[in-house]
């Protein structure tokens, strides 16, 4: 099978990190490697910065010519800093990436991961995200990973800073909470222990 996955700096997995793996990478070793799908090939079209517009606007180019089998999208943190005026642009964009994947691809798509407090000002729209991609995964049928709530369920009402190298960032170890709850949802187990 071969594996799109599509977003931003996040799915990128560029900085913050600082030299560990992103949650993209850690699903390449559950896929390839743990579960021993030798062949598989997982490839990540995240760039840093963009949105759902920029991902349409270069479908081609980051999804189109794999013709994945699944394909991941994950975006939001960027976008919603257009406030939530910028909804029905994100649902329209969102929507015609998903229709160009063609009938035998299987979408997943991703809320976006809590900000910090001191980021919750400049990306206050981030929870209209978040149900935006949930209300799009009903309507088409796509596969939710729902950040999110994940994230909700274990910090609650505290500050998600343990998870986070940047107000909007995930460190290494957000990152891996991001993989092993991606792995649960597609149903392939949790990454193996070191």
């Amino acid at each position: 099978m071969t594996w799109v996955t599509a977003g931003d700096s996040i799915t990128q997995g560029v900085l913050h990190t600082h030299g560990a793996r992103g949650w993209v990478e850690h699903l390449h070793e559950r896929v390839r490697w743990q579960l021993g799908r030798l062949t598989d090939v997982v490839v990540n079209t995240g760039v840093s910065a963009w949105g759902a517009g920029d991902v349409l606007a270069a479908h081609d180019r980051l999804i189109g010519r794999f013709r994945p089998d699944v394909l991941s999208i994950s975006l939001g943190t960027n976008d919603c800093l257009a406030g939530e005026d910028g909804l029905p642009r994100f649902h329209d964009a969102m929507h015609k990436i998903i229709d160009a994947a063609g009938p035998g691809t299987q979408v997943v798509l991703h809320t976006p991961a809590l900000v910090s407090a001191s980021g919750q000002e400049r990306r206050s729209a981030l929870p209209a995200y978040c149900q935006a991609v949930r209300e799009i995964a009903r309507s088409t049928d796509a596969l939710l990973v729902d950040h999110e709530a994940h994230w909700l369920e274990h910090h609650g009402t505290a500050d998600p800073i343990p998870w986070l190298d940047d107000p909007a960032h995930p460190n290494a170890v957000g990152h891996q909470q991001m993989a092993n709850h991606t792995l649960r949802t597609l149903g392939l187990g949790e990454l193996d222990p070191l």
